[in-house]
């Protein structure tokens, strides 16, 4: 509570605040082309086996490939066989009826591929290590924020991340050479990082470890550039020491470790659920996001309807935060977002603009989810474990993103498998979600003792309404008789 009222003192949501929510969402806004960049640099291009040399021209109908290349159940060339000799009583013979049971090889001299929507990508050429960076702005935003505005710059800043998506399919339609593609998507990372140092440390943090003058001339800065400056200069160590006592007492008496998380029973709940928020959502939005190419349609298109669900997605999420709660909407976004994904298990294959409205309708809440779960983190633990339950929250979103193509491949054990694992998933971890302690228009938890006082506080609050209640209905049955 000490620290947001000297950050009151000394602007507010002011200049600062406004250049600071800026820097850090700018390479949010690069973020979705490197997330989501493989969507083109390894997209997979119409194929079909290669012919022997003296044959082949690259073409995918004529006679020699009509003669070679077998028809599928579903009506459309194999991608993976060719006959061993040429068929030509099969040509110009309707497709459903375009089979054979002449001899048939696998692709044993490689694939040709269309060039006509890439020029060239992993897939056509060779594999290549590619690296996701994960910089969200976590602790470092939330912390010089005033409690009333958290919302506001949180939704903002994931907005960034939306246009991102946008971005990248401009980026992907001018640019269709992988290599030249992950280069455009890599440079502004290098403008990011030198104006980072710029940026100062959490003022809170630093005082809570006891670097006194580093935090004041941070905070005088700050008071600054938010026109202040006499407010600034009035801050001193004894001042500092004064206004937050409270919090620098509870802070010197532990040294603070990764069991923090789980050390103490409120927080060791939180950790547990928002571990399962951040797993969920990443595993369901990865495994929804970087699979466009199965919805049959231009992989641009697709990939524009998934990033514009997450303007209105995010518009309602902000009033939900502000006016509703966090604790609603996290729960809500992951249980309607797994409840849209089960429903395509019922929808008949041919329906394919249902299909894809229940994707997207998920898609949108997963996004939702994401909105939030980074600002809920950041206000749910204290000040000296912040960054350690950050740090545990992205890391179990990047174990989502990492497991979700692997639960592509269970389709070859039951075809509905996937959608089922991505289903449940978000629908059990939004129940989790419920347990955790509201933090709408609370001040961020300076120390473990707050959190851990607040939330058994909580747990009585409950109970004493719901033994009021009981209460109220018994003297209601009684007065009937």
């Amino acid at each position: 509570m000490a620290f947001q009222e000297i950050l009151m003192r000394i602007g507010g949501m002011g200049r600062y605040q406004v250049i600071h929510v800026i820097l850090l969402s700018l390479p949010v806004l690069m973020l979705a082309s490197h997330n989501l960049l493989q969507n083109f640099t390894a997209a997979i291009p119409e194929h079909r086996c290669r012919l022997n040399t003296s044959l082949e021209s690259g073409n995918f109908s004529g006679v020699w490939v009509e003669s070679f290349i077998p028809v599928e159940s579903s009506g459309k060339p194999s991608k993976c066989f060719r006959y061993t000799s040429p068929q030509f009583h099969l040509i110009n013979v309707n497709s459903s009826r375009n089979t054979s049971d002449a001899e048939s090889e696998p692709c044993i001299e490689g694939w040709v591929y269309d060039d006509s929507e890439y020029s060239s990508t992993i897939i056509t050429q060779v594999w290549s290590q590619t690296f996701e960076h994960m910089v969200k702005p976590s602790d470092v935003f939330v912390e010089w924020i005033p409690t009333e505005a958290r919302a506001f710059t949180s939704t903002g800043t994931g907005y960034c991340y939306t246009v991102g998506q946008l971005v990248l399919v401009g980026l992907a339609y001018l640019i269709q050479d992988w290599r030249m593609l992950q280069l455009a998507a890599s440079i502004p990372f290098f403008i990011y990082f030198i104006y980072s140092w710029w940026l100062p440390e959490s003022s809170r943090w630093l005082v809570l470890s006891g670097k006194y003058e580093q935090a004041i001339i941070d905070m005088k800065k700050v008071a600054r550039i938010n026109g202040k400056t006499e407010e600034g200069e009035k801050l001193t160590v004894e001042v500092i020491k004064y206004d937050m006592q409270r919090e620098i007492n509870a802070a010197s008496k532990a040294n603070y470790t990764v069991l923090d998380l789980i050390r103490t029973p409120v927080i060791r709940r939180i950790s547990l659920c928002i571990s399962c928020t951040w797993f969920s959502t990443s595993f369901a939005y990865y495994g929804l996001a970087m699979d466009l190419q199965k919805f049959g349609l231009s992989i641009y298109i697709i990939q524009v309807i998934f990033g514009t669900v997450d303007i209105p997605a995010k518009f309602i999420s902000y009033f939900i935060m502000t006016y509703i709660g966090r604790r609603v909407l996290q729960a809500f976004a992951l249980i309607l977002a797994g409840v849209a994904i089960l429903v395509n298990i019922f929808v008949p294959e041919d329906y394919h603009v249902a299909r894809i409205a229940m994707v997207v309708f998920g898609k949108g809440c997963l996004a939702a989810s994401f909105n939030c779960v980074y600002l809920f983190t950041g206000e749910l633990y204290p000040t000296v474990i912040r960054q350690t339950g950050m740090g545990m929250g992205t890391l179990m979103a990047r174990l989502g993103g990492i497991v979700a193509p692997l639960v592509q491949m269970t389709t070859d054990f039951y075809h509905h498998l996937p959608l089922i694992i991505f289903s449940l998933c978000p629908i059990l971890s939004g129940i989790t979600a419920s347990l955790l302690p509201e933090t709408l228009g609370v001040p961020l938890p300076e120390t473990i003792q707050e959190v851990e006082r607040t939330g058994h506080k909580d747990e009585v609050t409950r109970y004493a309404e719901e033994m009021a209640l009981k209460n109220t209905e018994y003297e209601t049955i009684n007065g009937k008789f």
